[in-house]
Parts: C-alpha cells; sequence; structure tokens
C-alpha cells in the first residue's frame, strides 16, 4: 500500500512539473512572438566596431535614427556613409525599415565597407498607424508608413537622452558631432531648421512650393484649427533633419500630442490639400509650436530635389554642412542637381536589386 500510495505521489508530482513546463513555454514564445505595442522589434545589432577601427574615435556616442524603405535603401546607405566616414564619434545608427527589407538591408551592410559601423535594425509594424492616418485606396501605393517613425524615438532609442533624426536623401559633409551638439533651450524637445530664416530659403526654388509658413500646411478654415490661435504666417520648419532631446520629448508625451492631431485629421481634414501636401509635417508644426530651438540652417541645405536644374553654387554646396534633396528629384535618379556629390557615397548594392530600382527612377524622372 505505501509503494503504491508513493508511486502516484510521484506520478502527480512529475505532472504537475510537466504542466508547469509547458505554461512556461508557452509564455516565453508569447513574449518573443507578440509585437511592441509600437510594433518596433529589434533584429539586428552590430555591438562595436573591431578595436583597430575604434582606436582614432573617441568615446563619444550618438544615435541616429533614419529609416530605410526598400526602394530608397540605396540612399540611407550613402548618408550613413557620409556620416561614419566623417566622424571621430561612435555613432550608433538605428535604421527603421519594414520587414520585408530587413534581409536585403542585412547583406547589404555585411558584404560592403559598411560592416564596419555599430547599427541597429527595427522592424516598424505599419499597423502602429491604423486609425491615425486616412489612406486613400486610390493612392495606397503612394502612402508610405516609415515617414511616420520619426514620432515614436523614445521607443526607437530607449536608453538615449539625445537622438539626432534624418531622412534618407541626405549627404553628410561635415563631422555630425557638430549637429548632436545643437543646443536646445530649457523645456524645448526638439531643434528643427525653419523655413523662413534658413539659407535655403534665401536661394529662389522653383518648385518648392509655399512651404515657408504654417498656412502652406494647415487648413485655417477648420475651427479646430482657428482654436489653436496660431498665425497663418507663422514660419515652418522641415522635419527632415532634426535633433531631440528624449528626456523632454518622453515628459511632454510628445508622441502622444502627434498621434491625437493624427487622429483628428483624419476626423476632420485639418491639413492643406492646396499647398504642401505633406501629412508628416503638419502634427509636428502643431505640436512644436512656438516651442523648438533651431539648428544651423547649414546643417539642412535643402530643396535640391525640388528641380533637376542647379540652385545653388558650387561654393555654396562645397560649403553645406548637410545636403537635403527634398523634392521630386532624387541624387539616385542621377537628373537631380548634384547628384555626382551622393554618388561619391553611395556603396553599389551587392545584390543589384537597388540598380534596376535607380533605372526605373531615371526613366521616370527622363518622361
Amino acid at each position: 500500500v505505501n509503494i503504491s500510495i508513493l508511486i502516484v505521489a510521484v506520478v502527480i508530482f512529475l505532472l504537475v512539473i510537466h504542466h508547469n513546463f509547458l505554461s512556461l513555454s508557452d509564455f516565453l514564445r508569447r513574449e518573443l512572438s507578440d509585437p511592441s505595442p509600437l510594433g518596433l522589434q529589434p533584429i539586428d545589432f552590430i555591438p562595436a566596431a573591431p578595436q583597430r577601427l575604434t582606436d582614432d574615435r573617441n568615446d563619444k556616442e550618438i544615435s541616429v535614427v533614419i529609416a530605410a524603405s526598400g526602394e530608397r535603401l540605396g540612399g540611407a546607405v550613402a548618408a550613413m556613409n557620409s556620416i561614419y566616414c566623417q566622424t571621430r564619434a561612435n555613432v550608433v545608427f538605428h535604421i527603421v525599415t519594414l520587414n520585408d527589407t530587413v534581409d536585403h538591408l542585412r547583406m547589404w551592410l555585411r558584404s560592403t565597407p559598411l560592416r564596419n559601423m555599430r547599427y541597429r535594425i527595427l522592424d516598424f509594424d505599419p499597423r502602429v498607424l491604423e486609425g491615425k492616418v486616412q489612406v486613400d485606396p486610390q493612392k495606397a501605393d503612394s502612402f508610405k508608413p516609415l515617414t511616420f517613425a520619426r514620432f515614436y524615438l523614445p521607443s526607437l532609442v530607449p536608453h538615449a537622452e539625445k537622438v539626432i533624426y534624418l531622412d534618407d536623401d541626405v549627404i553628410v559633409q561635415d563631422d555630425i558631432v557638430d549637429l548632436y551638439n545643437t543646443p536646445l533651450k530649457p523645456g524645448h524637445a526638439a531643434a528643427f531648421s525653419d523655413d523662413c530664416d534658413s539659407t535655403s530659403s534665401k536661394v529662389a526654388v522653383r518648385g518648392a512650393g509655399n512651404q515657408y509658413n504654417y498656412i502652406g500646411f494647415l487648413d485655417y478654415k477648420k475651427e479646430t484649427i482657428r482654436k489653436l490661435a496660431m498665425k497663418a504666417n507663422t514660419c515652418s520648419f522641415n522635419p527632415g533633419v532634426f535633433v531631440a532631446n528624449l528626456t523632454e520629448w518622453k515628459l511632454q508625451n510628445i508622441t502622444q500630442q502627434l498621434e491625437k492631431w493624427m487622429a483628428l485629421n483624419v476626423a476632420e481634414e485639418l491639413y492643406s490639400k492646396t499647398l504642401a501636401g505633406s501629412i508628416t509635417t503638419p502634427p509636428l508644426l502643431i505640436v512644436f509650436y512656438k516651442k523648438h530651438s533651431s539648428i544651423d540652417p547649414m546643417w539642412n541645405v535643402r530643396h535640391l530635389g525640388s528641380s533637376a536644374g542647379k540652385r545653388y553654387s558650387p561654393q555654396f554646396v562645397k560649403a553645406a554642412k548637410l545636403l537635403h534633396w527634398n523634392g521630386h528629384f532624387k541624387p539616385w535618379g542621377r537628373t537631380a542637381s548634384y547628384a555626382e556629390v551622393w554618388e561619391r557615397w553611395y556603396v553599389p548594392d551587392p545584390t543589384g536589386k537597388f540598380n534596376l530600382i535607380r533605372r526605373h527612377s531615371e526613366a521616370y524622372e527622363a518622361k
């Protein structure tokens, strides 16, 4: 009888252990597979470059966030290369992309000299934007979810106090440390280049449109906008290059504020439809109205992509610390102004996929 009781006890004990083990395994599986609340999944990270390559670099670590969509991957690669080759700081690139681009990006970075960079790849889940962005079914292909990655900086770089955000159509011509060291006033969560005061706006740029003030981005006929009491002629800013204080960003709930105005636009259509046509800039203009610092305008010399002609002198372009090809004509299409500057920093795609995209872009621009 005692032996039977002992056997039953052992069997029950083993069943309990087995049940708990299955429960733990299921929990861990869910933890590893479930997306984060913001759909931002770290995929790849190179912790440090080889020691022989870091001997000449100082200990200053700088976080740079850049979005890398599949059809513009070459732009992000060239931008990162231009930064890495001209700084002695330990730059860490946080590359935000979509799931179908990850393998291509990883191969590009590992199969070229870019493998010596420090980087982290993040998969952005577009479902984060559900209910916050209204997509026209007839223009669904033109919707670019990665343009909203800049709204979620604290989630992208959770442990950094300060970051630089860059669009993928830029080339840096000076040490990125200078941009990183941009002073931000107390209470300011970001520093942008103001359009009215920027060096770019002092040069006539055809095709840029009326993008130098708030009325170019917001519909002042809407009561919700009028109630904000923001002057329509207030100088706008360009959000393609900026420095963010993430401590202030989190204290002021900037991401939540941006999402609020995105959702309101879906309900009330608050953005201007006649001038700028941007759906990323308006919520930033509202949230940062008279509450942002300024970066040196030479760190965002833009509108190089507004037309195929050269709007700046070679001397001015050479002196610029950052060149920005915002606009229709991208430098990888070769018809943009000063595309040869971009070519110096471009690292060929080992898979050849981007070469096909470039040829398609050139044919489209030639029409």
